[in-house]
C-alpha cells in the first residue's frame, strides 16, 4: 500500500463519516452521529441536499463513460456508498478502471476493504490539492493511462479546502496531466441565496476534521478554467440533466 495512515479520533466528526451517516451508512461514530443530528435540527434537508449530489455524482459519470471514458481519478472519493463511482462507471463500461483519492483514514480503509482483489481499482491517502504527490503515486501510475482521457471527479469536496488559490492551482496541473477529451466533473456547496440556516451548519463543520466553506458561482465558474462546459452548464445538482428516477427534488435547494 505504501504510504502509513494516520491515527483516527473517534471523538472528532468527520465529513466523511457525517456524510456516510446521512446516505445510510454504517461507517461512523457516536461524535459522527451526534454532529449531524445538530446539523439536522438547523438543517433538515441536509440529506436531501446531499442525496441529490450523489445523484449528480451517477449522472455525470454516467455521461462521461457513455461519452467513451473508461478510467476514472475520483478526488475526494470519501467511504463507498450505494451508487459510487466503481459500480457506476462499470454499468457502462465493465472494464473501467478507478483510482480513488482521500484524506480521510476511515474512508481510504473502508475503500481499500471494498476495491480488495479487484485489479482495476486502486486506493490513494493524499490531499488532491497536492497533483504532483496523486499524479506521480504509484496507483496511477500503474492503473491510469494519462496518454488516453481520464475522468477528473471533485464531487462535494472543493467546498472542505478554503484555500481558492492552492485548489485552482492543483486543478490546473490535472488539467495539464490528462489527455484531449479528458472530463472534469466538479460540484460545491454555494453561497447564492445562502439562507441563514446554511450558516449554523458552517459553523458545526468547523468543528470537525474538515471545514466547510461556502463560494460564489462565479468563484466556482473559474476552477474549470478553459474546459468546455457541457450543457445544460453550471447549474444546481437536481437541474443537471435530471433523470426520471431520480424523482422530484421538491424546492430548488442551494448548490452548483
Amino acid at each position: 500500500m505504501g504510504e502509513a495512515l494516520t491515527e483516527v479520533d473517534p471523538q472528532r466528526p468527520s465529513g466523511a463519516r457525517i456524510y456516510d451517516y446521512y446516505l445510510g451508512g454504517t461507517h461512523h461514530f457516536a461524535a459522527d452521529r451526534q454532529a449531524a443530528e445538530v446539523a439536522l435540527a438547523a438543517m433538515p434537508d441536509l440529506p436531501a441536499v446531499l442525496r441529490i449530489g450523489r445523484a449528480f455524482l451517477g449522472r455525470a459519470v454516467t455521461a462521461a463513460a457513455t461519452g467513451g471514458l473508461d478510467q476514472f481519478l475520483d478526488l475526494g472519493a470519501g467511504i463507498p456508498a450505494p451508487g459510487d463511482v466503481p459500480s457506476t462507471a462499470r454499468a457502462v463500461r465493465p472494464g473501467a478502471r478507478i483510482v480513488s483519492v482521500d484524506t480521510d483514514p476511515v474512508a481510504v480503509v473502508h475503500t481499500r476493504r471494498a476495491a480488495a482483489g479487484d485489479p482495476d481499482a486502486a486506493v490513494l491517502l493524499a490531499d488532491l490539492t497536492d497533483p504532483d504527490a496523486v499524479l506521480g503515486s504509484a496507483p496511477v501510475r500503474e492503473l491510469l493511462d494519462l496518454g488516453r482521457p481520464v475522468g477528473l471527479l471533485a464531487v462535494a469536496v472543493a467546498h472542505f479546502i478554503p484555500d481558492t488559490e492552492r485548489l485552482g492551482r492543483a486543478l490546473e496541473r490535472y488539467r495539464e496531466a490528462v489527455a484531449p477529451g479528458s472530463y472534469l466533473v466538479l460540484s460545491h456547496a454555494c453561497a447564492d441565496g445562502n439562507p441563514p440556516h446554511a450558516q449554523q451548519v458552517l459553523r458545526l463543520y468547523n468543528h470537525t476534521t474538515a471545514p466547510m466553506m461556502l463560494r460564489e458561482r462565479d468563484e466556482f465558474r473559474a476552477f474549470f478554467g478553459d474546459w468546455t462546459l457541457l450543457e445544460p452548464g453550471i447549474v444546481q445538482a437536481f437541474a443537471w440533466r435530471p433523470a426520471p428516477e431520480d424523482g422530484d427534488p421538491g424546492r430548488p435547494l442551494a448548490g452548483p
